[in-house]
């Protein structure tokens, strides 16, 4: 197979857009030419779904972890009442529009009964052995009216061949097969996590890749195409579309969808680049809960519904793509509360885009290229329609004389995708009767841009100007709408966590001052430990007043944005009855801390009487001159 590159990938789906449109294009003057990058016809309709569910359910979910080693046996993935439409109607009752699920995670288990290797769901108990998890949920999501994309983990901790090439045929055959089983997908997800310690089929080592080299990754994105031509990839360079930088749910304000030709880092992929050579749209992802897996003593840390509306803003009304993460239970469910969250926000953003408040509106504009491209385009609903202005005009306004008695909070503006992103600069004013009064101004409108007021407002007139564009705008929607607040969901009390209290030992030593803020259980305080110019490790040792059996511990990293410190990359605990005999009792790397900076679970496989604790941690997750820790819980069996 020949190499292709970025731009030849773009070229074909470019030229169908072009056409495309060239058919739509009214009698009368010509259309506006596309101005710069464009999207392919998959991105367009990627485009248009919004928001859609992420769904991480494997083997993770019954050993309490966010990334698995790969030696999990696959007798462990037992969910006791599965129901792929349970979780599917959930998430169509929060308002998604689709669902991606991981086929396969980090530790290489499958969730499809595949003959590629044995450590898949057919050598598990679920349906005694014949149960496709991947089936099921395709199914439920056909018949919900939800589109189904699948997420396939290019690392794998279990397969002995990862990192050499054999490996490399074993994952196109997966690809393959999910591409060729499931019907049509809307999005196929490889994440960039790749490399690192795992099992590898006992060889139990580290293995470090050159994730570019060693995939070629535009011969994996042609492969996906060659079977489904409709789905859009996800995050390396060559895909359909980029990550947005973090997990949070945050996109940058503003946020282009053009990108630069070469792998962007964290805060190209958050901004993305104005005039950007490539159509490479952002994909926002966060999960309703701290963790992407489902652990029980989350259940208190769900996100509100009025957080997720402040999600919405962030994210989709920023024109990028939200996927919300939602975690099954061991059950196969999900938890109540989640549900509830679902439809309370669901229910609030059905009714508040339910009516455009500028429907019987009046436009009018200063210029206007014919009456196929009339000021009236902008409240038709169409999104292949559009007002726009002769060639030469790049900085136009366009008047909506409201109907009376109406009160807004949320201004949605959208541009004709196919002709490019035209519109650098936009302001908005309002007149209640005195005179026009700037009310919003910002940059990017592209697939769409959410302008949210301070207060719900009756106005007598609505002003659009584009105050910078290097070309003749091309704006298909201006609507107006108000919002509803949507109904609290009480959440359950956080659990006990049967942790050891810190009056239940004695610091004896500590590598950094101020360890207290460690054990304080204020994730909003940090402990520090400056690494630069010394060993890259920070320790604590405890002495317990009685012997304790521990069951593990959490650690929760810092989510304030810190340029100078970062959170531990490996951990190393040993235990001692008298504070010169040591032995471990675990060890490891955590998993994904870095992007996720969600709350790590760590078990310890021992249930001994320990007298004396030490932790050591290796390392920052990324280069940074301090290891910063927000807290550390100790757990008791």
């Amino acid at each position: 197979m020949p190499i292709l590159s970025r731009r030849t990938l773009m070229a074909s789906g470019l030229a169908s857009a072009g056409i495309s449109l060239a058919q739509a294009s009214p009698p009368g003057p010509a259309a506006p030419a596309p101005y710069g990058a464009t999207p392919s016809p998959r991105q367009l309709a990627w485009h248009r779904r919004e928001q859609y569910a992420f769904v991480h359910f494997s083997i993770n979910t019954f050993t309490n972890r966010e990334w698995g080693y790969g030696d999990e046996s696959p007798a462990l993935f037992d969910p006791t009442d599965f129901s792929a439409d349970q979780i599917v109607d959930a998430a169509k009752a929060g308002g998604l529009r689709g669902l991606i699920l991981t086929a396969k995670h980090h530790d290489g288990f499958c969730l499809w009964p595949t003959r590629l290797t044995e450590h898949c769901v057919r050598n598990s108990p679920f349906r005694g052995g014949k149960g496709d998890v991947v089936r099921e949920f395709e199914r439920a999501c056909r018949r919900a009216g939800l589109a189904f994309g699948l997420y396939l983990s290019p690392w794998d901790r279990n397969h002995a061949d990862y990192g050499r090439p054999a490996y490399i045929d074993y994952y196109r055959r997966q690809i393959v097969e999910l591409c060729t089983r499931y019907g049509p997908l809307f999005e196929f997800w490889f994440d960039g996590a790749n490399g690192g310690d795992g099992y590898y089929g006992g060889a139990r080592e580290t293995r470090k890749i050159d994730a570019e080299a060693y995939y070629n990754w535009p011969e994996i994105v042609a492969l996906v195409h060659r079977h489904q031509p409709m789905a859009c990839t996800f995050e390396p360079l060559g895909s359909d579309a980029r990550w947005v930088g973090n997990e949070d749910g945050v996109a940058g304000d503003p946020c282009w969808p053009t990108m630069p030709n070469h792998k962007p880092s964290q805060a190209e992929g958050n901004a993305g680049l104005r005039d950007g050579p490539l159509w490479w749209p952002a994909e926002t992802n966060t999960s309703i809960r701290p963790g992407w897996f489902y652990h029980e003593d989350e259940d208190s840390k769900v996100k509100d519904p009025q957080r997720l509306v402040r999600l919405y803003d962030e994210s989709v009304a920023r024109g990028t793509n939200l996927i919300l993460n939602l975690p099954p239970d061991r059950r196969g469910r999900l938890a109540d509360i989640d549900c509830a969250v679902l439809r309370s926000f669901g229910d609030a953003q059905r009714a508040t885009f339910a009516n455009d408040l500028a429907r019987g509106a009046v436009a009018q504009a200063d210029q206007v290229r014919g009456s196929a491209y009339a000021a009236a385009r902008v409240l038709d609903g169409d999104p292949n329609s559009y007002w726009s202005p002769p060639d030469a005009v790049h900085t136009p306004s366009l008047v909506l004389e409201l109907p009376p008695g109406r009160a807004f909070d949320l201004i949605r503006l959208r541009e004709c995708l196919p002709l490019g992103v035209r519109v650098t600069r936009f302001a908005i004013d309002l007149d209640h009767g005195s005179g026009w009064r700037e009310v919003a101004a910002g940059a990017c409108i592209a697939a769409q841009r959410i302008v949210r007021l301070p207060a719900p407002v009756q106005a007598r007139r609505l002003r659009l100007r584009i105050t910078e564009a290097p070309a003749c705008p091309a704006i298909s929607e201006i609507a107006l709408f108000r919002q509803v607040t949507p109904l609290p969901v009480a959440r359950p009390a956080a659990p006990d966590q049967n942790a050891v209290s810190p009056a239940e030992w004695t610091l004896v030593s500590s590598s950094a001052p101020h360890v207290q803020a460690l054990f304080d259980a204020d994730a909003g305080t940090v402990w520090r430990m400056p690494v630069s110019g010394g060993p890259a490790e920070a320790a604590v040792t405890l002495r317990f007043h009685t012997a304790q059996r521990l069951a593990g511990f959490i650690l929760t990293p810092s989510r304030a944005v810190m340029d100078d410190a970062a959170p531990p990359k490996r951990y190393t605990v040993e235990a001692s009855p008298d504070g010169s005999r040591w032995h471990p009792l675990a060890d490891g790397e955590f998993s994904n801390i870095v992007n996720a900076l969600s709350p790590q679970h760590i078990a310890f496989a021992s249930g001994a009487a320990v007298t004396w604790l030490r932790f050591v941690f290796h390392q920052t997750a990324r280069p940074a001159g301090a290891i910063a820790i927000a807290d550390l819980s100790i757990l008791r069996r």
